[in-house]
């Protein structure tokens, strides 16, 4: 049987993971402060059409409104939450999972 340990921190305490659950296109400006502190490449930078649809960057057939981060790889994310502590607009959702 696996034995479960409750996360800690290195001394001992108790820590809670808050991992990245989604990021809202409607607030979120694409500066990709949140990107730039994240080592496991849990989000990345997409476009914003003028319906407010998520489009890849290159699609040359799209016009781009503006640029948003999204969430690629919520599996990747440990909770640390150093995204939610660099991004100017607080658009992101953080939670147990």
């Amino acid at each position: 049987m696996l034995d479960i340990v409750a996360p800690a921190t290195r001394d001992g305490r108790g820590w809670s993971p808050a991992f990245l659950l989604g990021i809202n296109p409607e607030t979120c400006i694409g500066c990709g402060r949140c990107h730039k502190v994240c080592g496991r490449d849990v989000m990345t930078l997409k476009g914003l059409d003028e319906d407010h649809n998520i489009v890849e960057l290159d699609d040359e057939d799209t016009e781009i409104e503006r640029k948003v981060m999204v969430v690629v790889d919520e599996g990747a994310c440990i909770g640390c939450s150093a995204c939610s502590r660099v991004c100017p607009k607080d658009c992101q959702t953080h939670g147990a999972g």
